[in-house]
């Protein structure tokens, strides 16, 4: 997995490559975590995205938890990614675009 994190104008994006899962996901949350006191809002754009496990839901939801749904925007999941969202109802936990 490959992550850039940028912050413009308390805006943050973390460009995440790659699949989020048990090994990867320790990397995204802290990544998350390190941007989140500098951001009114956090975008993930997950466009390269290729799967995410239930370790990656779990650090997702918890970024959800931690800054609030109008606060975490999750960007282009791909069909396959956004298909795990919908089978386990967390479409409607998060603002996805």
């Amino acid at each position: 997995m490959k992550l850039n994190v940028t912050n413009e104008d308390k805006i943050c994006t973390i460009v995440i490559e790659g699949s989020i899962d048990a090994l990867t996901s320790p990397e995204l949350e802290q990544a998350i975590s390190g941007a989140a006191p500098v951001c009114e809002k956090m975008i993930l754009d997950m466009t390269g995205v290729d799967y995410i496990s239930s370790a990656g839901l779990r650090t997702v939801v918890a970024a959800n938890q931690k800054l609030g749904k109008d606060n975490l925007v999750l960007k282009g999941l791909a069909p396959n990614v956004l298909e795990i969202f919908r089978l386990t109802g967390f479409t409607k936990f998060f603002n996805i675009e």
